[in-house]
């Protein structure tokens, strides 16, 4: 079992908001061909709605053999967040086997100009 990477996001509300990492195994990119992605925002851990949802095809895009996940949410999405620090993970999907690959908190600043 991996320990999952910490990584604190910085989302600004009303805005695009994207970020791209790269798995790596010492040292080499693990292919995501058949995998898939899966990501949450939540106010606390165990709370009963997301906050902010994205998944394959809807977010996330993995980047088979280069071992690249792009992780984006559109203005729209962003805009419906009420600032604040949430936390999230984000999990890979291969079968039945999951990875959570990062996790921490994911801070949204205020939008000024509406």
């Amino acid at each position: 079992m991996q320990k999952p990477g910490r990584l604190d996001l910085i989302c600004y509300q009303g805005a695009d908001f994207d970020f791209q990492i790269t798995w790596t195994v010492s040292g080499s990119p693990v292919n995501l061909t058949g995998w898939t992605g899966r990501m949450q925002v939540r106010k606390i851990p165990g709370a009963p709605s997301a906050t902010l949802s994205l998944t394959s095809g809807s977010g996330i895009t993995l980047g088979g053999a280069a071992g690249t996940v792009l992780v984006a949410a559109t203005a729209t999405q962003t805009a419906a967040i009420i600032p604040g620090t949430y936390k999230y993970d984000l999990e890979l999907v291969n079968g039945s086997h999951v990875t959570r690959l990062v996790q921490g908190d994911f801070t949204v600043i205020a939008e000024v100009t509406k």
